[in-house]
């Protein structure tokens, strides 16, 4: 007998063994158990005296009588058209690869078909089906063994599946109501990892439950064991419902146990507490401040005070929609750590984000900021940036100040991360758009406090995250929410174009946009390439509009009038800051750009942006952009122009961004999407989903019911030395690159 810890190729045989490894990494008998089917095969549709519908699926068992080789009137080759007399109708049955079959199809066989039903000038039939020839000194339906599988699809495959040597094929497989479809490769079919889950089934000693019977109880969830069995091959659809119900519950427990470590590890590490002062930087910060805070500003700001004050290292998501504020709110916070003593770091993503960063904490600060100037208030820090295109003197200079303790905010992008940055007392890490990040690139920044000190972290996204994600991905951090926006910022309008259905649209855009200049304001305009990419002799020319060719198509024709100016990743960074520093004081009008202003970039300014080729962005990308806009006085106007159909999927997603500007609303939206399992880290941490049956967004009640429970039983054994079987589900429902990603993240 068997065990889930129990390697495979004890029980399965080497060349099995091997090649579940290879194709899926599965190497114990509960990693192939949870390698649950994505679906299953049914008996399909019985022949009754009517005709089914069109697109049914059937499976059929009768007499082939007739079987005719013909040739293909449009293409080379044959195909076999088959009758065969199954009940008290005949039925037609194609096969394009004729000449590969009629070996095994030949009149007077008795065989079993199954496919998809399809109708011709009133007439049905199927085509191409998966068949199994049958014995030929059959005595009644009843199937029960043969000799050797003939025939070819998913039947045979099955059939193959229950080859025994010595003993024949047991044809009884197909007397179940409900056969496993399980995600395949082209070297391990379904059927073949049927037969090893039927094999390991077999053999399998009843399983412990991990899930005390309270939690079962409370939540009405089957036991592991039946769970299990039961997702494989089930009877019942009910049986599949009851199975996916606990198996849901062990990825969210599995999840939230993980989370629930690393908040209690948390809880426990030291932090320099910085409790705010009445006579410091932050207080004059907020006098000098020539506009009122929002109430939603002001109880996040009051909630990370809070925390900052006490002993142990704040960690908390401040998320908002775009324009919401969040950058005062975290101007604040390391103020408050300044005055405490201590230092903070903030990182940007983009060497753009970074300067602008840098530009508009200087800029709001004022004298505050300019610490060891000439006209540095009575209180004042010193705010340096560090980034990777820097000259060497400097960054010699930046260097300097940030270890010697002279700067009390260094800004940067990953050039923070290298090793001969050091802080003199680094008490707080902020990180700007944490999903840019990877996990090792926040760990290494966090690691350069003092020892035996952990900095306070504030993450911040203009990605607004639905609240199931939040709790499965960012579960150890508190979160915050700011969704209300300044006062006296208006909604941005935006509206789609369909570029070649209205090409007049497209040229009210650029006038549009030069009436918006001939008011003394601004413009952008997106592009999805840049337009130097190197194309393959094999490749396909891209059929987007890039960003040189639409910057030399604009300033020579429709915005010749105005001044144009272009920005792309691919510039030198000099380049760069000095168009984004032109835009910004207005000696530019119009900016021809990529995604790089995607985040962070504020010129108040600037009223339009038309988004070129809009269909090849995504929702949060797009909300991202139009974000850029309508941050002054005056309303946005975003145009989407795209040359997708109309009425296809494309097209009607840029239509749902129009329809609304509630950020979290769209950021459901995307997700449903995509694949919501990437939302874990798979792009970061270089695997793919791991989430097999949870549904992030539509699992509410499942995840916080695993929340809650996972959060007890940490608080009570942090180490899971007293729950050797949760620990155990908590390894193998994630797998182990996963887990070491979520531990660190």
């Amino acid at each position: 007998m068997a065990d889930l810890g129990d390697r495979l190729d004890h029980l399965l045989g080497k060349k099995a063994a091997d090649t579940l490894v290879e194709a899926f990494d599965i190497t114990t008998v509960e990693d192939l158990l949870r390698h649950y089917p994505n679906r299953y095969a049914s008996q399909g549709q019985p022949l009754t005296e009517g005709d089914p519908p069109d697109g049914a699926h059937i499976t059929i068992v009768g007499d082939i009588v007739k079987s005719d080789l013909v040739k293909m009137r449009n293409r080379p080759g044959h195909m076999l058209k088959v009758v065969l007399a199954a009940d008290k109708q005949q039925v037609d049955a194609t096969f394009f690869n004729g000449m590969k079959v009629r070996h095994n199809i030949k009149v007077g066989r008795r065989a079993m078909f199954s496919g998809t039903v399809k109708y011709f000038r009133d007439k049905w039939g199927l085509n191409h089906p998966g068949y199994l020839i049958l014995p030929e000194d059959r005595e009644s339906d009843d199937i029960v063994a043969m000799d050797r599988v003939r025939g070819g699809g998913t039947l045979a495959g099955m059939a193959r599946s229950t080859q025994d040597p010595g003993q024949g094929v047991d044809m009884s497989i197909f007397d179940r109501p409900l056969l496993p479809v399980y995600p395949a490769t082209s070297k391990l079919e379904s059927w073949d990892i049927m037969r090893c889950v039927r094999q390991v089934l077999d053999q399998l000693d009843p399983v412990d439950d991990p899930l005390p019977q309270g939690v079962r109880g409370e939540h009405s969830l089957i036991g592991l064991d039946e769970a299990l069995r039961a997702i494989h091959f089930p009877d019942t659809q009910d049986e599949i419902d009851r199975a996916k119900d606990r198996l849901r519950f062990d990825e969210a427990t599995a999840l939230q146990l993980v989370l629930a470590q690393r908040r209690n590890e948390n809880s426990i590490r030291n932090a320099p507490p910085c409790p705010p002062r009445s006579d410091g930087i932050a207080a004059a910060f907020e006098k000098l401040l020539p506009f009122e805070l929002t109430d939603g500003q002001n109880e996040v700001a009051q909630e990370i005070s809070s925390d900052l004050s006490n002993a142990h290292p704040m960690s908390r998501l401040l998320q908002g929609e775009v324009g919401s504020g969040k950058t005062i709110v975290a101007l604040r916070a390391m103020l408050q750590v300044v005055d405490a003593g201590f230092q903070c770091a903030l990182l940007a993503p983009t060497e753009v984000l970074a300067a602008q960063h840098y530009r508009s904490l200087r800029a709001l600060l004022g004298p505050l900021g300019n610490a060891g100037e000439l006209d540095a208030g009575e209180v004042a820090t010193k705010i340096v940036a560090l980034t990777g295109s820097m000259s060497t003197s400097a960054k010699r200079t930046a260097l300097l100040a940030a270890v010697t303790g002279e700067a009390g905010i260094v800004i940067g992008t990953h050039a923070l991360i290298q090793h001969n940055v050091e802080f003199f007392d680094l008490g707080m890490v902020v990180i700007d758009e944490q999903h840019r990040f990877g996990v090792e690139q926040r760990d290494a920044l966090r690691a350069k406090a003092k020892q035996g000190t952990s900095p306070h972290l504030l993450v911040m996204t203009a990605t607004p995250i639905p609240r199931t994600i939040a709790m499965t991905t960012l579960g150890d951090l508190e979160t915050s929410t700011l969704r209300e926006l300044p006062r006296g910022r208006s909604p941005i309008v935006t509206s789609v174009v369909p570029a070649n259905a209205k090409p007049a649209w497209v040229d009210r855009a650029w006038a549009r946009i030069n009436e918006e200049v001939a008011a003394g304001r601004q413009a952008y305009i997106v592009c999805s390439r840049i337009g130097d990419e190197k194309v393959s002799a094999s490749d396909k020319e891209p059929q987007t509009h890039s960003v040189i060719d639409m910057f030399e198509e604009l300033r020579h024709g429709a915005l010749a009038g105005t001044e144009v100016g272009l920005l792309h990743g691919r510039l030198p960074a000099e380049e760069k800051d000095g168009v984004m520093r032109a835009f910004t004081d207005g000696d530019i009008d119009v900016l021809v750009c990529t995604t790089v202003v995607e985040v962070g970039v504020d010129v108040p300014n600037a009223t339009v942006m038309v988004i070129i080729d809009a269909d090849r962005f995504g929702v949060s990308q797009l909300h991202q952009l139009r974000g850029r806009i309508g941050r002054g006085g005056h309303k946005g106007l975003c145009i989407l122009v795209s040359e997708a159909n109309p009425v296809g999927p494309a097209f009607a997603r840029l239509q749902a961004v129009s329809a609304t500007n509630d950020g979290f609303e769209l950021a459901v939206l995307d997700l449903r999407q995509r694949r919501e399992g990437d939302v874990l880290g798979a792009a970061q941490s270089g695997t793919d989903t791991t989430l097999r049956l949870l549904s992030l967004l539509d699992d509410l009640e499942i995840i916080s019911a695993a929340q809650d429970f996972a959060r007890s039983v940490i608080a009570d054994d942090p180490g899971l030395a007293n729950h050797p079987g949760l620990a155990a589900m908590m390894k193998s429902a994630l797998d182990g690159e996963r887990l070491e990603y979520l531990s660190k993240t």
